[in-house]
């Protein structure tokens, strides 16, 4: 899965580096839900300037996997269970949509592509790799939307992809033989282009993992950062132009 934002010339810019080198660190939770991003450090770390790092920020946080607070600077996004609460809420009728889309409509170089990324994942829970494992999750997810051939689907899951990485990475610890069982499952039924079936596993599967993955929201989520309370301070921040400015040093 990749969510990698092309550069005008067609090839890497500063901003595009840190922006898919933060988005990175942030997936695999190298920088924790909640934690500061210090201008100075990062712009030396990645050897950019503060504009292409600041262009990075937004981009990032137009993902949803950073905050940027007026006056206060850039910090990794809580993601509380309230934020999990609503992914589920709005995966379990997507993914289920996409499910039966791709039942219908996925040929055969796309069940080929979704095979072999059930191999990937066969072989990452294998190896107990929980990165890898994660990543080839993420990627079964995205290669299901992208079989449906739906634009406007594609258009409205895409922002999400960044943040399903993320949360298929902090839930590593679900139990992943179980999650590699189930995509076989709805691989069979897009396969056999049983539409319905496909579409209730779809619905099945994401439902079986809010429970769990609450669960294990509450116990990342820092209740010394209040994000309602910075979204506050953000919107009143919107409002003084004369005042705003980009994430602080």
């Amino acid at each position: 899965m990749t969510a990698a934002r092309p550069s005008d010339e067609g090839r890497p810019s500063l901003r595009d580096r840190a922006y898919e080198t933060l988005r990175r660190r942030i997936v695999e939770v190298e920088l924790q839900p909640g934690e500061r991003l210090v201008e100075r450090d990062l712009a030396a770390e990645l050897e950019v300037s503060r504009i292409p790092l600041r262009e990075a920020l937004r981009l990032l946080a137009a993902d949803g996997l950073v905050l940027l607070v007026p006056h206060r600077g850039a910090l990794v996004a809580p993601f509380t269970p309230g934020d999990v609460r609503d992914l589920f809420d709005v995966r379990e009728s997507l993914e289920s949509l996409a499910a039966r889309l791709a039942a219908e409509r996925a040929d055969d170089d796309g069940l080929a592509r979704l095979a072999e990324g059930l191999a990937t994942a066969r072989a990452a829970t294998r190896a107990h790799d929980r990165a890898a494992i994660a990543a080839a999750n993420a990627a079964f997810h995205t290669d299901i939307v992208e079989l449906a051939s739906n634009a406007l689907l594609s258009g409205v899951m895409r922002p999400l992809e960044a943040r399903m990485h993320w949360l298929f990475r902090l839930t590593a610890l679900r139990d992943p033989a179980q999650q590699c069982a189930e995509h076989e499952q709805m691989y069979e039924a897009i396969a056999a282009r049983d539409a319905d079936r496909a579409a209730r596993l779809a619905h099945e599967h994401v439902a079986d993992g809010r429970a769990t993955s609450l669960a294990l929201a509450a116990q990342w989520s820092r209740p010394d950062i209040d994000p309602e309370a910075i979204a506050a301070r953000r919107r009143r921040g919107r409002g003084d132009a004369g005042k705003q400015a980009g994430p602080a040093a």
